[in-house]
C-alpha cells in the first residue's frame, strides 16, 4: 500500500497544482480575464508535469510534418448486428446530446433550451458522425467536458467555439501539434476536469429543481443514478448478457441510465395536478 501511495504521489501533486492554479487565478483575476483560468491551470500543470517527468514528446521525431486524411480508407460493408448495435448506441448518444444541450443553454444563457436547438444539435451530431465515417473515423459525440468549460467561463460565442474547431483541425493536419496536445498528462487533465464535472453535476441538480422534487421525479432520478453508478463499478455483470447487449451497455453508464429512466418514466404514474386532486 505504501508503495502504491508513493507511486501515486507525483500524480496527486500535479493534479492538485493544476486545480489550485485554476481556482486561484479565477479568484484573483478581474473582468474577462477570469475566463482564462482553465488555460492558466493547464499551462501551470503542464510545466509541473514536465519537471516530474510525465511529459513524453519522443513521438515528435517520428511523425510527418503534414498528414492528410484519406477518403474511404475502408471498403463499405453491411452487417446486421453492427447496424443494430450502432443504431442503439446512437439513440443513447442522442440522449446525451439532449442533456448537454439543456445544460449548455441553462449555464450559458440562463434559460431552457429551445426545440430548434435540440433538433439542431441532434442533426449536427448525426451529420458529423456520417461525414467522419467517410474518412475512417469513429462516430462523433457531444462532450460533457465542453459543457463544464462553458459553465466555468460563461463564453458562448460562435467565433470562440469555431477557433477551438480550427485548432482541432490543425492538430489533425499537423501531427506534431497533435502530439503536443496528446502529451498532456492524465494528472493535469484530472485536476483540470474536477471543476468541470462538478459544474455539470450542479447544472443537473439545477435542472432537476426546475422539474420539481416530486415523488415521481425523485424516484426516477434516484434509481437511474444508483443503477448507473452500480453498473459502472461492477462491469462484470455484463458477462452473462449476449454480445449485442454488451456492446451497447458495457462500460457505458449513460446507456444504462437512459434505459432505466425511460422505462421508469413510462411505468410510474404521472403526478396529479391540483385540479385533479
Amino acid at each position: 500500500m505504501e508503495i502504491l501511495i508513493s507511486g501515486m504521489r507525483p500524480y496527486l501533486i500535479v493534479g492538485s497544482i493544476t486545480l489550485v492554479s485554476c481556482i486561484v487565478f479565477n479568484i484573483l483575476a478581474k473582468s474577462y480575464y477570469k475566463q482564462l483560468s482553465v488555460l492558466f491551470g493547464l499551462v501551470v500543470g503542464y510545466v509541473a508535469a514536465y519537471f516530474f517527468g510525465m511529459v513524453d514528446l519522443s513521438r515528435l521525431a517520428s511523425v510527418p510534418l503534414i498528414s492528410l486524411p484519406g477518403f474511404m480508407p475502408y471498403p463499405l460493408e453491411f452487417h446486421g448486428d453492427a447496424i443494430v448495435s450502432v443504431f442503439l448506441i446512437f439513440l443513447v448518444s442522442a440522449t446525451e446530446t439532449l442533456g448537454d444541450t439543456s445544460a449548455l443553454a441553462d449555464m450559458g444563457f440562463g434559460r431552457p433550451a429551445k426545440d430548434k436547438e435540440f433538433s439542431g444539435s441532434i442533426a449536427v451530431d448525426g451529420y458529423i458522425s456520417s461525414l467522419s465515417s467517410l474518412f475512417g473515423c469513429m462516430p462523433i459525440t457531444s462532450f460533457s467536458q465542453n459543457v463544464g468549460l462553458i459553465a466555468m467561463t460563461h463564453v458562448v460565442n460562435r467565433k470562440a467555439i469555431a477557433s477551438g474547431a480550427v485548432i482541432m483541425i490543425l492538430a489533425g493536419l499537423f501531427p506534431g501539434l497533435g502530439v503536443i496536445l496528446a502529451s498532456l498528462p492524465d494528472a493535469v487533465l484530472g485536476g483540470w476536469t474536477l471543476m468541470m464535472f462538478g459544474s455539470i453535476v450542479v447544472s443537473g441538480v439545477h435542472m432537476l429543481s426546475q422539474c420539481g422534487y416530486s415523488e415521481r421525479n425523485m424516484t426516477i432520478a434516484a434509481l437511474s443514478l444508483s443503477v448507473g453508478l452500480g453498473f459502472t463499478q461492477t462491469p462484470q455483470i455484463f458477462h452473462i448478457f449476449p454480445p449485442l447487449f454488451k456492446s451497447v451497455f458495457a462500460e457505458n453508464c449513460v446507456a444504462v441510465v437512459f434505459l432505466v429512466s425511460l422505462v421508469l418514466s413510462f411505468i410510474l404514474p404521472k403526478d396529479k395536478t391540483k385540479a385533479e386532486q
